[in-house]
């Protein structure tokens, strides 16, 4: 039976745009689904003892930093750094992919590629036409996907929905993936233990 993936992630994490194209591929080589569920992360980090990355520690966005650096290498994906629109306000996209996700369209590309136009592009999620740009390159139509669809205050309810299904799911940072028995695997860096236990799951 197909293993459905619950993908708990934010827009404007770096890591979780690091790992986006390579979860994509380990979901379809292993037959999984991805039900993509984007946060907010504030209330996820004041909850469970993380901090913002303005708050942490020297030495902590240091290695942040240093860990940016070697996984743009190792995933051969070239993104920037300190990227000019970061933080952003991203609550326009987050719609675009809630949308996209009720509509039965393939939301985890699209927010694959909204995480491009920040970390690739020098883009921000607070410009229309950026995110317009990220949709077609996800072979999607932004206004078609808003177009008679759910509305703004629905689609933020939904943001808030997932936010609670994550801390109830005892997640606490971004990227999370967690199987239907509850196991958790945060970080892209987890994804080849993530990939070992579905093919265990398969045999």
């Amino acid at each position: 039976m197909p293993v459905t993936i619950d993908y708990y992630m934010t827009l404007t994490s770096p890591f979780t745009y690091l790992g986006s194209a390579l979860f994509a591929e380990i979901a379809e080589r292993n037959n999984a689904t991805v039900n993509i569920k984007p946060c907010k992360f504030g209330p996820i980090f004041e909850q469970t003892g993380g901090l913002p990355l303005p708050k942490r520690s020297p030495q902590r966005r240091a290695y942040r930093m240093m860990e940016l650096k070697r996984w743009r290498e190792v995933r051969g994906i070239p993104i920037n750094l300190e990227p000019k629109h970061f933080p952003c306000d991203d609550a326009m996209a987050t719609r675009l992919v809630i949308a996209a996700k009720l509509q039965g369209k393939n939301a985890h590309r699209l927010s694959l590629e909204l995480g491009r136009a920040v970390w690739e592009r020098e883009e921000t999620l607070a410009d229309s036409v950026a995110i317009s740009l990220a949709a077609q390159r996800a072979g999607l139509d932004a206004a078609e996907l808003r177009a008679g669809g759910a509305s703004d205050t629905e689609l933020d309810e939904l943001h808030e929905t997932f936010t609670q299904e994550a801390l109830t799911a005892g997640v606490f940072g971004a990227p999370s993936y967690v199987l239907p028995s509850g196991e958790i695997f945060w970080g892209q860096d987890r994804l080849d233990l993530l990939e070992r236990t579905l093919k265990k799951l398969a045999s």
